[in-house]
């Protein structure tokens, strides 16, 4: 199973392949996408990223997950997150969006 291609990027707003909605913050998986809401975890830009927010991906059985920190790089990710995916045997890669989704796409 392929992982849809991040179609477009802009401020604010990812178009997935093959989805007919729009999203502000998206979580992309082999066979999916939907949006990523932050007040799920309570996600903000800092402390930012956490291993809630990407369980889910994990679950699904990633190899290597890719998280893009924004455009303006101020979402943070920190080491316990980057620790919890180490530890699930995940690559991970934490790039500026617009190179994120390019590497993503790659």
């Amino acid at each position: 199973m392929t992982s849809p291609q991040i179609a477009s990027l802009s401020w604010g707003r990812m178009k997935v392949q093959d989805c007919a909605a729009a999203y502000k913050d998206c979580k992309v998986w082999p066979g999916g996408s939907r949006p990523w809401d932050w007040r799920e975890t309570g996600t903000d830009h800092h402390p930012g990223v956490q291993a809630a927010d990407v369980e889910e991906i994990v679950n699904k059985g990633v190899r290597t997950l890719v998280i893009g920190c924004g455009m303006s790089e101020a979402l943070q990710v920190p080491s316990a997150t980057l620790d919890y995916l180490r530890n699930k045997g995940v690559e991970v890669k934490v790039l500026q969006t617009q190179v994120a989704v390019r590497e993503y796409n790659a």
